[in-house]
């Protein structure tokens, strides 16, 4: 099948290298135009334009779809059909008509629920017992449109948004692969009821409040690693906090209860938090004996609490 791909980062670039190795023809490919990254902050490609570089595929970085000129282009290629993956650019219903099988999304998550950009770390916050991918028929509305294949499985208790990331991607491209060779076929329209939205995640969205309970920050925890990364004050200093797990434990809010080679136990609106990995603002991630070695931290300090 002669296609269009458009995406960015890695999850979608797993999907991208599927479809090729199936054997389609991928004829271009739409990623966002290069970002400032690293030490010299100089431009880097998108996880999709260096596979699609490798690949010797045509690569088109639009900085919107909107205008008469980047649709020509698109419109050019005479696709069949349009595989959308985290691309990161509103497509536009001109755009979205195009192709004769139309644009279909690879969604990480179980529509209706966790519609939008960060579906991923929604669900760990919020404790979901599950989660999945969605093939979905692209319409004009926000990850609206009509389902075509969909597949779950249980969340872990250990499951950071990086594992999931890992486990969401490889199901994803296997699925988009299985959706391509069925086409056409037959949809369910998503449900009215159960629709949650998974809002974009902010960096300020990361501060800890002690003031919530043990399991809650758990999940927090492990929503925003690797990014942005949990975030905690001690004594005016920012820490990052990368691995911990519920523990008994009650006493001041805020309030390390525990200090050993292992961890570090911090008293919560609800039981308590055992700490077993953390990091110093410019520093690295380490293990509790490593990083008490240069932070003699000992039971009764607190952590400050958010206003």
């Amino acid at each position: 099948m002669k296609l269009i791909f458009a995406g960015t980062p890695a999850f979608a670039a797993q999907a991208l290298a599927a479809i090729i190795d199936a054997g389609h023809e991928v004829a271009m490919v739409l990623t966002q135009p290069d970002r400032p990254g690293g030490r010299g902050m100089a431009l880097q490609p998108s996880a999709v334009k260096k596979l699609a570089l490798e690949k010797q595929i045509e690569v088109f970085q639009p900085p919107s779809l909107k205008d008469a000129e980047a649709r020509a282009r698109v419109a050019s290629i005479q696709a069949e059909v349009m595989v959308v993956a985290a691309y990161g650019l509103i497509l536009p219903q001109a755009v979205l008509d195009l192709p004769r099988h139309g644009c279909l999304n690879i969604h990480a998550s179980l529509l209706p629920r966790w519609r939008g950009a960060a579906p991923i770390q929604r669900a760990l916050l919020a404790g979901d017992a599950e989660t999945g991918v969605c093939i979905m028929q692209m319409e004009a509305g926000l990850d609206t449109g009509p389902v075509l294949l969909r597949r779950a499985f249980p969340v872990d208790a250990l499951d950071t948004s990086a594992s999931l990331h890992d486990r969401l991607a490889a199901l994803g491209a296997g699925l988009i692969v299985e959706a391509l060779a069925a086409l056409p076929m037959a949809t369910e329209v998503q449900e009215a009821e159960g629709i949650t939205y998974a809002h974009k995640i902010e960096k300020s969205e990361a501060l800890i409040d002690w003031r919530k309970t043990a399991f809650e920050l758990d999940r927090h925890l492990r929503a925003f690693n690797p990014f942005p990364g949990a975030q905690a004050q001690f004594k005016g200093q920012t820490i990052k906090l990368w691995q911990a797990l519920p523990a008994p434990g009650q006493g001041e809010i805020g309030q390390i209860l525990a200090v050993d080679r292992n961890r570090i136990v911090i008293a919560c609106g609800e039981g308590a938090l055992a700490i077993s990995e953390l990091q110093k603002a410019g520093g690295k991630r380490l293990p509790v004996q490593q990083f008490l070695a240069g932070n003699p931290w000992r039971p009764g300090d607190c952590f400050d609490l958010p206003a």
